[in-house]
Parts: structure tokens; sequence; C-alpha cells
């Protein structure tokens, strides 16, 4: 497996920063949906600067947040505690988790999983299924092989990863592509809820960059 490697989170400020500071549009669906199902629990999985870590703690969920980056940990300990509320933070490779086996009954990882290698995710998916508890929902995106990444001239680690080479905090971070065959298999110790692929846009000095993520909501039998 590729060594894993944190994003620079202290290059994120300004603009950047408050991007990184504003909750995805399906976390308020998640929090309804784990609400209605009474799930408690919850794992911020690769937390950054804590948006959701916060989000779903203001929200009643008993939170964790954990990011190999011990700065974006203290920046989410910062936030948390001008929030008005209490989270379990910690540092470390979600190659192995720091918890006990049947610790979450939810975990939400966005952007995440997909910063190793195949072997690296095939990995993660046996520690989400050690930590999850039964019937326990997990909702992560992974970068699609059909996105500007994957076409692009960067180090192979293996047919489906790639270092990301820019000037920026990702620089030098490995980049996992899936597709859907990809998912089922690498997934299939779970019971697959749904997949989507989302198609964003963005404009930027003139032009229009296009990137393609799948999303995924598992559940573990």
């Amino acid at each position: 497996m590729v060594d894993s490697k944190a994003w620079d989170w202290k290059i994120v400020k300004g603009k950047l920063e408050k991007y990184w500071l504003e909750p995805a549009i399906e976390s308020y669906w998640l929090i309804d949906r784990w609400k209605s199902q009474k799930k408690k629990d919850f794992l911020d999985l690769g937390c950054g600067l804590g948006r959701h870590t916060i989000q779903f703690a203001k929200n009643g969920f008993e939170t964790s947040g954990f990011d190999l980056s011990k700065n974006s940990i203290e920046r989410t300990k910062e936030y948390a505690d001008a929030a008005g509320v209490k989270i379990d933070l910690k540092v470390g490779d979600m190659l192995n988790l720091p918890y006990e086996d049947n610790s979450f009954d939810c975990i939400y990882c966005r952007n995440v999983i997909s910063h190793t290698d195949t072997n690296g995710v095939r990995q993660i998916a046996a520690e989400l299924k050690r930590v999850m508890k039964k019937n326990g929902e997990c909702y992560f995106t992974l970068g699609s092989k059909d996105t500007w990444g994957f076409k692009q001239d960067w180090p192979k680690v293996d047919e489906n990863t790639k270092i990301r080479v820019e000037n920026g905090p990702e620089n030098g971070i490995p980049h996992f592509f899936a597709d859907y065959d990809l998912i089922l298999e690498l997934f299939k110790d779970f019971k697959i809820i749904k997949v989507f692929q989302v198609e964003d846009f963005i404009e930027k000095n003139g032009k229009t960059l296009n990137s393609h993520h799948y999303h995924v909501l598992i559940q573990k039998k």
C-alpha cells in the first residue's frame, strides 16, 4: 500500500477556508435519515476543519472527528469550542482506525477514503466494517474514472490510483478512482443501499472545469 499523506491544511485560508467550513448538501439529508433511524454514535472520518463534525454535534449526535492532519484537528477543536459543542477528536491513519469494534452506527467520509491506493481502499473497507455496529450506515464519496484527474499525466501507483501533482493542499497525495463495478467488488461485504455519480462544474480563470464523484451509501449486514 502507498503511504498515507495528509492534506496541507496550513495553507487553507481565506476564501478556501470559508468553502471548507460550509457543510455539503447531502449532510442535511443524512442528519434527517439517521435521526429517523435513532442512530446516535457518529464518526466524521477525515473531518478536515470540522464542518460536518460540528454540524452533527449540534444536531444531537455523539460525535467523533478523525483526521491524519494534526493541524486540521487543532482547528476543528477551536471551531467546536467556539460553537459550544463537545467532540471526541483523534489524529491517525484511516488504514488503522483507533476505535473499538462496533463503535459507530453512522459514519460520513466525504472525499477522504480515495486518498490511498486500491489495496488501501480494501483495508479501509475492512476497518469500516470493524468499527460499524450491525445495521450501521456509512456514506462516502470516491473519485470517478470519468473525472479529469484520472486523465492527468500524474505518477501512477496502480491501475486505479495516481499521485496528484499541483500547487495546493493535495500536492503529493494519492488519488484512487473508481467505477461502478469496482465499488461493488470492494464493498461486497456490505449491503449497498445507494450509488450515484455527481458531476460538479466550476468556473475558474475563464474556463469551465468539471469533476465526477461517486456517492455511496452502505450498511453493515
